[in-house]
């Protein structure tokens, strides 16, 4: 085989679990997706879940060293690895993996997430650091650069030189997820459909002068719905652009107060197109032009740690 696989890179967070097979060039051989996150993994059995997903790969290509990223090196994970400060680019992480044997036999490293205290508050991340490294590919080239990783926990990321020197974690989207699911928002809402007008005017309503913040304009979801401005269809994207466009115009905010940082030119997304098209819409009201990172930025960023980690042969 002229390009064998050499790495099994888990992608493994609190809902959902990714396993990869990356052979010597770097590419996808093969992958796995699961729902088995750190949180539905019963017993907290990792060991099973690791064996089920790469017992096959190894029992064909031998006992392949693994990195894992994410929840799984979390407190609540399989293997805690701590969390280094930044700035923390490729080689930091690549230092600082936390080795364990699997029950398998196999070897595996867990990269540590990052952390930053610079304003008297601690912020982490644990996963995207991974993501932000596949997506820079290794380079250190860019001198600046502002990737925004929407999800769950929306992480907003400034990078300097190839490594990460700030980021902010939004809320975003388990406060949607609360709000539409278990407060009086979401029960005049109907399906899951997306409607763009809706959502458009949520954008807006965030950035509107003299209205009052989030608390206030949250209730405005309820109101459009009772007097049918806004139907019921249509009340999730209005609230889904309302706290989006929150969270672009808070992140802004907080970039702008960082010494030395200015707007933007253009900013990359990282995760999934479906969630990320909002993001497109919702920015480029604010402004600002997007573009999309590598498609398996976790699994190029694990691989290239294990490569710094001189876990794989050189390429």
């Amino acid at each position: 085989m002229s390009d064998p696989p050499v790495l099994i890179a888990l992608d493994w967070g609190t809902t959902s679990f990714r396993a990869y097979l990356i052979a010597r060039s770097g590419r996808i051989a093969d992958r796995i997706e699961r729902p088995s996150g750190i949180l539905n993994v019963p017993d907290c059995d990792f060991d099973r879940v690791f064996n089920e997903a790469a017992g096959p790969w190894i029992a064909q290509h031998g006992a392949l060293p693994a990195v894992a990223a994410g929840m799984i090196g979390s407190r609540q994970g399989w293997v805690e690895a701590p969390y280094v400060s930044c700035p923390a680019g490729l080689e930091d992480l690549a230092h600082a993996l936390v080795p364990h044997t699997a029950r398998n036999g196999c070897r595996l490293w867990f990269v540590p997430g990052v952390m930053r205290n610079d304003d008297d508050v601690p912020d982490v991340m644990r996963g995207e650091e991974t993501q932000i490294v596949g997506a820079l590919g290794g380079s250190s080239a860019t001198a600046q650069a502002t990737f925004v990783l929407p999800g769950t926990h929306s992480k907003w990321v400034l990078v300097e030189n190839g490594r990460i020197v700030w980021f902010a974690t939004f809320m975003t989207g388990e406060v949607f997820a609360v709000l539409a699911a278990h407060s009086i928002l979401g029960r005049l809402m109907a399906g899951e459909s997306e409607d763009v007008a809706a959502f458009r005017r949520g954008i807006d309503y965030a950035a509107s002068a003299g209205h009052g913040g989030l608390l206030k304009k949250l209730f405005s979801t309820r109101t459009l719905g009772l007097f049918e401005q806004v139907p019921a269809t249509a009340l999730r994207s209005y609230l889904s652009g309302l706290v989006i466009g929150t969270e672009i115009d808070e992140a802004l905010a907080c970039l702008a107060a960082r010494a030395g940082s200015t707007k933007p030119a253009t900013i990359t997304l990282v995760g999934t197109q479906s969630l990320g098209k909002l993001y497109v819409t919702a920015l480029a009201t604010r402004g600002l032009a997007t573009q999309y990172g590598e498609a398996h930025a976790a699994a190029r960023g694990l691989a290239l740690v294990a490569a710094a980690a001189e876990l794989v042969p050189a390429r």
